[in-house]
């Protein structure tokens, strides 16, 4: 035995009784992508193998750790990558790790195996980490001393009960040496059937990208042998039946591929439709909301059907959300609903965009920790047919609290929502544009508002209508009129009651479009020299620029100080010239609130737009508010009680096929337009 088999840990190349499944290859970033490459391979932790005087290739020892640049020449292909000799990877990475803690809650797997197949003489080092993130070595393998560098590794999945993941290194000696395939796979049940798979997008005026994730799935032959069928809603005016390059795309997929056409329904109106579609179709198990303009990693979209195939019960598998333009970002661990307030985040115990190139996993002690998720964003997001078949179709409200309020229900019905560290997509980041003061105000509003009513725990919804009200203060003193309007329109709609959510779906985008268009804060330019220059006849007081308040009390002084100002006569001088320009970062309520008028930058940094204090407006708007959110919390038992017994009517296969035959591929309407 050689010194590096000291502690061998598990019997490596045994024969059993069990068919062992693969689920979770070792993969690599197509085109060796250097920003996505942290997230599959830790070259960070390189170690080189020094030798020694000895001519005993058993006696060279391991130096100290040395900086290690990404190397995506290494790549060979997905499956294979090269080690120059002497050099150490570990692949305790993001998508290559194996979540051992994750199939240990959620499913009865308590074996693992690990096979790893070299070229070369090489050592395989296992190790395992603990909900604290500490990391044990479990056993080293030297790769000549077992039959044709086949390493295969039979590990238990029993102590993994708070956290806790598998994951190997690869050292080379003195030659180089390729990693020719590595893969985990679990036993098979008895009677063992894998479910298959149908893929819903849902797609509005982005036919190239849908053209090009068809070609992404068209090209995965693992993914391909459990995928029955990809449906397509298309919502948009620019067709993706027109686009170049769909009819290559439709002849590889052939008839797993499904082209469906309707007016614009939004997101949940969209997935919907795929939900419906695959209720319908018998040969399949699954179906996977995919957001249109994600980049996948078909990887994940097959680990996400396996490990569905293995839950105890049906399980809704989501997969993570990593950052478009920062590859290596990602943006929730998990998500969680905050029920006082009603409102929803990051869960508990984790951190917000997380780079993996400047922390990996392995030294990302939280991320050992396994989180438990209230839902899992529509990006990528697995639902059974029998949750559906159980809670039913998406809830109609066009966009915004779809996805939560869908995971909210399911888990009121006992179903558990998972989501799958190595499974994701990358998406465009919400930093990019604050959807909460544009059009999408109407829906952020009314749906966190139905939402609310129909599961909020507390009496009279806790926080959350505080927190409204409080809202709307704050983008009046922001002279933001257009976002106040809408959402004020939206609580006008929440006490019409739910009878509103599907006759409205295909129409209110357009009246909210219009009403937005009224305003001068949404009237965005984007040649800001169209504007006049910017002017202020009064300067701030004692030359100190605003700052953020410290306390609570404090924020209350500013807020009122704010409102007192919003009362004065506004100076003519503000109206003819903007009398600051804000960047968008800094259009914080609290500096707007000491202006007349400002010119801000969009959020996306495309243009500007004039704010504009109008002082018979904010009466009005808060009068409206204060007013609207006195009847609804008069009201709160009764509209809590009206939504949650529509609840199962509004979602049901018969309400979503009226609404889908009257705003078919015909319906067109204004609200298919794009800001």
């Amino acid at each position: 035995m050689s010194k590096l088999q000291e502690n061998p840990g598990p019997v490596a190349e045994r024969e059993d009784e069990h068919t062992w499944r693969v689920i979770h290859r070792v993969v690599f970033p197509d085109n060796a992508d250097a920003d996505t490459m942290p997230l599959y391979v830790d070259f960070n932790s390189a170690q080189r193998i020094a030798e020694s005087d000895s001519a005993s290739t058993d006696s060279r020892t391991v130096s100290a750790t040395v900086a290690a640049e990404v190397r995506p020449d290494y790549v060979n292909d997905r499956r294979s990558i090269a080690l120059p000799a002497f050099e150490r990877l570990s692949f305790g990475t993001y998508f290559n790790a194996f979540p051992a803690s994750y199939w240990q809650a959620h499913t009865a797997i308590r074996r693992v195996r690990l096979s790893v197949e070299v070229d070369g003489d090489a050592t395989v080092t296992i190790y395992r980490s603990t909900a604290r993130g500490t990391a044990n070595r479990v056993s080293t393998i030297r790769t000549s001393d077992v039959a044709s560098g086949h390493v295969v590794v039979d590990l238990p999945v029993v102590a993994f009960g708070d956290g806790g993941w598998y994951w190997f290194d690869l050292a080379a000696h003195g030659n180089p040496v390729v990693l020719q395939r590595a893969e985990w796979s679990v036993p098979e049940p008895e009677g063992f059937v894998p479910g298959k798979l149908s893929i819903a997008v849902t797609t509005f005026n982005r036919p190239d990208y849908c053209v090009r994730n068809l070609g992404i799935l068209a090209s995965a032959p693992d993914l391909l042998e459990i995928l029955h069928r990809v449906i397509v809603t298309d919502q948009g005016t620019q067709k993706v039946r027109d686009e170049p390059g769909i009819d290559e795309a439709k002849s590889a997929l052939g008839d797993r591929f499904a082209l469906i056409e309707q007016a614009n329904l939004g997101g949940s109106g969209g997935f919907a439709r795929g939900m419906l579609e695959t209720l319908e179709d018998d040969a399949s198990s699954y179906v996977m909301l995919l957001d249109d303009d994600v980049e996948m990693e078909t990887e994940g979209i097959l680990r996400a059907a396996q490990f569905a195939d293995f839950t105890r019960q049906p399980t809704i598998v989501g997969g993570h959300m990593f950052n478009l333009f920062e590859r290596s970002v990602m943006h929730h661990f998990g998500e969680a609903i905050q029920q006082y307030r009603f409102s929803y985040g990051g869960t508990e115990n984790t951190w917000e965009a997380h780079d993996f190139a400047a922390n990996n996993l392995r030294t990302t002690a939280w991320m050992h920790r396994r989180v438990d998720v209230d839902y899992n964003g529509w990006w990528m997001c697995l639902i059974p047919k029998e949750v559906i078949r159980t809670v039913g179709l998406a809830l109609p409200v066009f966009i915004k609290w779809d996805d939560v309020e869908y995971g909210i229900r399911a888990k009121s019905h006992g179903f558990t929502t998972v989501t799958l560290p190595g499974a994701a997509v990358w998406h465009m980041p919400w930093t990019e544009k604050d959807d909460t003061i544009d059009w999408q105000a109407y829906y952020h509003q009314r749906n966190r508002w139905v939402a609310t009513l129909i599961y909020s725990p507390y009496k009279k919804g806790g926080r959350m209508p505080k927190e409204s009200f409080a809202v709307d203060v704050r983008h009046l003193l922001s002279m933001q009129y257009s976002s106040v309007e809408l959402r004020l329109q939206a609580l006008e709609d929440v006490l019409e009651g739910p009878d509103h959510l599907h006759r409205t779906l295909g129409s209110k985008l357009g009246e909210v479009r219009a009403t937005r268009a009224r305003f001068d804060d949404a009237k965005v330019s984007k040649d800001v020299v169209s504007f006049p220059p910017v002017k202020r006849s009064k300067p701030p007081r004692k030359g100190k620029s605003p700052t953020a308040a410290r306390t609570r009390p404090a924020a209350v002084v500013k807020a009122l100080a704010g409102a007192v100002h919003q009362l004065t006569a506004v100076p003519e001088s503000a109206l003819r010239n903007p009398e600051a320009h804000i960047a968008a970062v800094d259009a914080r309520w609290w500096r707007l609130a000491q202006l007349n008028s400002a010119l801000v930058t969009s959020s996306d940094g495309t243009g500007a737009s004039w704010h504009k204090r109008d002082t018979a407006k904010a009466r009005e708007l808060a009068l409206r508010s204060a007013d609207l959110h006195r009847k609804l919390l008069l009201r709160w038992d009764e509209l809590s009680e009206d939504y949650r017994t529509a609840l199962p009517r509004v979602t049901s296969r018969e309400a979503w096929k009226r609404t889908f035959a009257e705003n078919g591929a015909d319906a067109r309407r204004q609200a298919e337009g794009k800001e």
